[in-house]
C-alpha cells in the first residue's frame, strides 16, 4: 500500500456484527478440512505442525512465514510481474499520475468485457468457489464509485445506485435503507448502463485534477460503518483506484477458471 495514499479497515472499524468470541482462541488437534473462512483478520495468527494441502490464501497480506520463511516478498513480487498496474498504483503522486491509472483501468475493464461479451452464455453469473460473478463485481463497484467518489469527493448525500452492492460484512437493513437492493437479479445491460455512468464521473473528476484538488479536505464519509475522519480527493481516489485493480485481478482469476472448467 502506498504511504501517501490508501485506506485499511482495522479490525476496530468493523460493524458490531463481527464477532470477536474466537479471538485467541487455541485449536488443537481438530480437523478443519473443507473449511472456509470468509472476511476474517487472522493478524498475528501461528499454526504449528499442521497439514496444509491445497490450501488457498486471498487477502491483505503482510509478514506471511510459511515454515520459517517470509513469503511476502515473493508473492508481491509475482503479483507485480502478472499485474503491472500494482506498481503503476503505487507509484501515484500528482494530477497526471491519476489520469494515467485511470486510463489503465479503463482499458484492463474494457478488454475483460469483451473477453466476457465473447464467452459462454452465463459466464457473466456464473460464481467460482462462492466469489462474486463477474456481474456482481460490477454491481460492487458501483457502489465503491457511488461512496468514495461520488458521496465524498462530489458531496452528494445520497448518490447510491439500487444496483450497487456492499461487501459482505455490510448491514442489510442499512443497504436497504439507502435503496439498495442487495438481492436484486438485474441483467447484464443494467449493469453496465450503471457502471458506464460512474466510469465516466470518474473519468470527469480526474480529467479536472489540479494538485489543489488532490490534497483538498472532504468531511462526508463514504457510507455508514466507516470511519467518521477526513480525508483528502487524493486518498478517495486511492481507493477507487486500489478497488478497481484488485477486482479486476479477481474477476481475471476467476473467469480464468471459468475457461478451465469449460474447456474440460
Amino acid at each position: 500500500m502506498a504511504a501517501q495514499f490508501g485506506y485499511r479497515f482495522s479490525a476496530g472499524d468493523y460493524p458490531p456484527a463481527h464477532t470477536d468470541e474466537f479471538r485467541e482462541a487455541t485449536f488443537e488437534v481438530r480437523d478443519l478440512r473443507g473449511a472456509r473462512f470468509v472476511d476474517c483478520d487472522f493478524s498475528g495468527v501461528r499454526a504449528v505442525s499442521g497439514t496444509f494441502a491445497d490450501v488457498e490464501l486471498s487477502g491483505w497480506v503482510q509478514h506471511l512465514v510459511v515454515n520459517g520463511v517470509d513469503v511476502t516478498g515473493y508473492v508481491e513480487a509475482e503479483l507485480d510481474r502478472r499485474h503491472p498496474e500494482r506498481v503503476q498504483l503505487r507509484g501515484l503522486k500528482g494530477s497526471d499520475d491519476f489520469r494515467a491509472m485511470w486510463a489503465t483501468i479503463e482499458t484492463l475493464w474494457s478488454d475483460l468485457a469483451d473477453r466476457v461479451a465473447g464467452s459462454p452464455d452465463g459466464t457473466a453469473q456464473a460464481r467460482v468457489d462462492g466469489e462474486w460473478s463477474y456481474e456482481q463485481t460490477l454491481r460492487h463497484l458501483i457502489w465503491v464509485t457511488d461512496g468514495w467518489a461520488a458521496r465524498t469527493i462530489l458531496d452528494q448525500e445520497r448518490p447510491y445506485h439500487r444496483l450497487g452492492l456492499p461487501q459482505d460484512w455490510f448491514p442489510g437493513a442499512d443497504a436497504a435503507a439507502l435503496g439498495i437492493a442487495v438481492h436484486a437479479e438485474p441483467s447484464l445491460e443494467e449493469i453496465v448502463e450503471a457502471r458506464t455512468v460512474r466510469m465516466a464521473q470518474i473519468r470527469g473528476i480526474v480529467d479536472g485534477l489540479t494538485g489543489a484538488e488532490l490534497g483538498r479536505v472532504v468531511t462526508r464519509t463514504p457510507g455508514p460503518h466507516y470511519p467518521d475522519e477526513p480525508r483528502t480527493v487524493a486518498e478517495c481516489l486511492w481507493v477507487v483506484m486500489e478497488e478497481e485493480c484488485e477486482h479486476y485481478r479477481y474477476a481475471l482469476r476467476d473467469l480464468d477458471r471459468l475457461a478451465a472448467l469449460q474447456a474440460d
